[in-house]
Formats: structure tokens, sequence, C-alpha cells
């Protein structure tokens, strides 16, 4: 008897899946065990097993294509057995349900009608979970060039990291949707692939919705803005910003052009690509003529103002709505205290006399910080409305800056690592994730974050909660000052760490306790090593 068998939910926050590839065909012969397809999560691509066997009677999601959890996956049979009641909705009116939303998905995102033999349209992929539009940071492919299946597409840019998107398809690239610099919700047309000199125009006319309005717009500017000029157009806006596209920025800096001394010829005075490869400098106007000996001059400063607008990025972006979010729904209270640090120094300067060995200071508080979570489980929690969530793990966040803005690698069981291991692992996530290499699933999963601007000289700071973490630990500098040591005053290092706490899930006095415990470790070093 034939079975259906549904998307599955291979991650804890999956919510669809894209068939990545299919390793089995229709007519093939599926063993309990085989690989059927490669799909590709909101955390990575894993290959998916076959729970039956029998014969591969039908695909209901094509290569590329993206479906939710539990739509028709496959149908697995005998064969030759007849799969229509399935297909049709006699067999059940949730297989039926399943197949006519799939049906008319197909239909009404690629119709056959405008969908040369072929020819594959590519969508804005979904890179992350979190991820709703996407930025094309670069295009390493162009129109007119050949496509082999795994060749690297375009590098497109998320909300957490810009990621490398490689084609599932071979072929030529017929179209592109989406230019270097522009943002797209996620599904929308990215490239058109097929064999060379198709006509495309059908698909971007008909069978591409989402994509019309777009090709529509830009048309409409063309034809359009020849006749808004009935004089030549303004450098800058009525508010006195230069207003540039993307392109045009890019190859103004690469060129060394002030943009401000160019005339845009796009809507409202729009700098575009053909301005600044046009711009010819203008000559220096002859030198005026010297004023009189007697004159007196008086000085009149000159210039321009001018403002640059800069698009905001996916990461950016994300990083506004979030920290937005927390700082907003949940109510912060803020608790300091200043540790002794004598004995980290000496400590962390015997440990790395040993080979091959090199712990940071930074290294030393995550350790400090996940045996003290660990004494202190209410801190190590999440707010759930009608529930508290108490993390029997602890997996603690650590904050890197980078060029584009922030990110938290996430070191899974930190309380389960050794000191070394914690800096080793550290080194590795902060260092690609500068390079803008990391994988998004190990930016997830924290139960705690610490955030060190020490190394920048910040003696003090507060930060803002990651949730759904309940606390955040700031950390500053090491200062060497004077303070009281057995009714004496001596020369001390000491170092200001402040705990931000969620006041839905962490009281005062908790907060307080768990600070007490994090200074006797990070005081006494030798008991995070037993």
């Amino acid at each position: 008897m034939a079975v259906i068998v549904n998307m599955p939910r291979l991650s804890d926050t999956m919510e669809e899946g894209t068939v990545a590839a299919w390793l089995k065909q229709v007519g093939d012969r599926v063993e309990e065990g085989d690989i059927l397809a490669e799909i590709e999560t909101d955390k990575a691509t894993m290959e998916f097993e076959s729970f039956q066997e029998g014969t591969l009677l039908h695909i209901g999601i094509q290569e590329g294509d993206t479906a939710p959890v539990d739509s028709l996956l496959a149908i697995i049979g005998e064969e030759g057995e007849d799969i229509s009641g399935l297909l049709t909705g006699t067999a059940t009116e949730t297989a039926a349900e399943t197949v006519e939303a799939k049906e008319e998905a197909v239909v009404e995102a690629t119709p056959a009608a405008d969908v040369p033999e072929g020819v594959e349209v590519v969508k804005m992929p979904r890179l992350s979970d979190t991820m709703e539009e996407g930025t094309v940071a670069t295009w390493l492919k162009k129109v007119g060039d050949a496509v082999e299946e795994g060749d690297i597409l375009a590098e497109i840019e998320t909300d957490k990291a810009t990621m490398e998107f490689e084609s599932f398809y071979s072929g030529t690239l017929l179209h592109v949707g989406i230019q270097e610099g522009e943002s797209a919700p996620v599904d929308d047309v990215l490239a058109i692939i097929g064999p060379a000199g198709t006509d495309v125009s059908g698909i971007l006319a008909g069978g591409t919705p989402a994509n019309a309005p777009k090709e529509a717009a830009k048309a409409e500017v063309k034809t359009e803005a020849p006749k808004q000029e009935s004089a030549p157009k303004p450098v800058q806006n009525t508010s006195g910003r230069v207003i540039a596209s993307p392109l045009a920025k890019k190859i103004a800096k690469e060129k060394g052009i002030d943009l401000s001394t160019i005339q845009g010829s796009g809507d409202h005075g729009r700098i575009i690509k053909k301005d600044v490869e046009n711009y010819q400098p203008k000559q220096a106007a002859p030198a005026a003529q010297e004023a009189p000996a007697k004159a007196v001059a008086t000085f009149a400063p000159v210039g321009e103002e001018s403002v640059e607008e800069v698009k905001n990025s996916q990461m950016r972006k994300v990083i506004a709505k979030r920290l937005g979010e927390s700082k907003f729904t949940a109510p912060h209270y803020y608790l300091t205290i200043e540790v002794d640090m004598d004995n980290a120094m000496a400590s962390r300067k015997q440990i790395n006399n040993l080979p091959d060995t090199k712990v940071s200071f930074n290294d030393m508080v995550v350790k400090a910080c996940a045996m003290a979570l660990k004494k202190h489980p209410q801190v190590n929690t999440t707010w759930n409305e009608n529930t508290t969530i108490y993390n029997q793990h602890v997996s603690i966040g650590v904050a890197v800056a980078v060029p584009d803005g922030l990110v938290v690698p996430v070191l899974k069981f930190t309380d389960q690592m050794g000191l070394t291991q914690i800096g080793t692992a550290v080194k590795d996530l902060a260092g690609r994730a500068r390079d803008k290499k990391i994988a998004p699933a190990e930016m997830e999963g924290s139960t705690f974050t610490v955030s060190n601007l020490g190394m920048f000289g910040i003696q003090e700071f507060t930060s803002i909660i990651n949730q759904p973490n309940s606390a955040i630990l700031s950390v500053g500098a090491i200062v060497q000052k004077p303070v009281v040591k057995d009714g004496q005053i001596v020369v001390g290092n000491t170092m200001k760490v402040t705990l931000a706490c969620d006041h839905r899930t962490v009281d005062g006095a908790t907060g307080a306790q768990f600070l007490q415990t994090l200074r006797a470790y990070l005081e006494n070093p030798v008991t995070m090593l037993a």
C-alpha cells in the first residue's frame, strides 16, 4: 500500500524546507534507510532518509522548491500501484489538501505555459531562520555566463551574515532580478537560468507576478524621466541630501569622485550609474583680480553643506529591531560590582606559560559565568508569558564586533568546557564571524551573554539583554588604582562588571547573589580549575 512521505521537521525551529537535491527519481527502488533527498532547513542542508521501502511513485516538491513542514514530499509504494486516489483526494482529506495546495502554488508561481522547458526560476533563498529579506552584495555571475550546478551565483547579505548562494541548476544565466545593493523579500525572483538564447519575456510578464511590478517600475522611470526634465535637475533634492544609487556610489568611490559635484539625471535628481561614468570635472574658474592693497580682508567661511545617506544593511536592521524589542518589552535593571583581579592576573600568567596555551581574561569571565549559572539557575532562564523556561544546559553567547554591526557566536554547553577549550572556541568563532564565514546555527541557542569592551579601555557600561536570555554581563577594563587591603592603601588591579537583568525572571537579590558567586570565582581562579 502506498505511503505518503511529508516534508520532515529536521530542526526545532524549522517551519519550511527546500529540496536541495533528489537522490532518488520516480521509478527508483527505495530501501529503508536510503537517502531520499538533501533538504535545506533553516540551519543546514541535511540528508533525509526513507523509513519505508518500495518504489518512488511520486515527487511532490521539485528540486529548488520550498514548502512548509508536513507538505507532501513524496509517495512510496508498490511498482505500478495506482496513486490517483492520493493525488485527487479520495484517500484522505489531509493528503488531498496538501497536494492541492502544492499544485496551486506551483501553477501560480510558474505557469507551464509561460516557462519554457529547461528554464528554472531561482528565488531569493531563506538563508537563516530569521531572514525575511536579503540584499545581493555581489553577483559572481553575469547575464550570459554559463552556470554549472554548484557554482556560486551571488553573495547574499542576510540579517546575520553575508553568505555564498550556489546554483542547483546548470545552464546560462538569462536574467538577474535583483541588482547588486538591492534588497528583496524571500521568494522574490533572484535569477532565471536556462538554455542560452531562451526568451524569458513571457516569464517576466506573466509567470512571476512578484517581479513584474519591479520591472514595470524600472520601465516607467526610464520612460517618464525625460518628460519631467524641462530643465537640468539639481544635484541635491530640497532636503540638501545627495541622492545616489548604490551602484553609482560604488563607482564614484572607486574613481575618487565627489558625488556632490555630479548632476543627477534620475528621478528627483538621483545620481545613477551613467551620471558617474559620464562625469567630467569642471574647469577651474580664472583667478579673481587681486583686491587693492588697502582693502581689509574679512574672513567669511565658505562651503557647501552635504550629507551622505547610506542604506542600512540587513544586519543593522535586525540589530535595531531585536534590541528595540528587548529594551521596550523586558524591564531592565542593572547591578554593578568591582572585582579584585590581582589573583586572576597572576593565574593567567602562569597558565599562559604552559606550552601551546593561550587564555584571555574574557575566557576566564566566560568560564566563571558558566559555573555561576549552574549555582543560580534562575538567571539561566527565559520568560515565556505564562511560564518561565529553566534551561538545564548552559550555552554562553560572546558578543563580537564586526564591520557591519554585532554578532553573538554561541559556545554550546559552556559549563563542560575548560579554560583552554573556551579560549580556542572563542578565537575560532570570532575569527569566522569577522570574516563572515560563520554559520547561522553557530549564533543560536544562547542562554546567557557576555559583552566585553575592556580591550577598548571602557571601564564601565551597560548592555541590552540578548533575548530570549534573561541577563547579559558587561565587562569593563582592568584598571590599576589605589585599593585598601588589610587596612593598608596599596596598588591593586580591579575590574567592574555590570549585570543587566530582566526583572520578569530575575529579582534583584537573585542577580546580586549571582554576582557574588561570579566574583568569588574570578578572585580565586584556582576554584575554576577543580
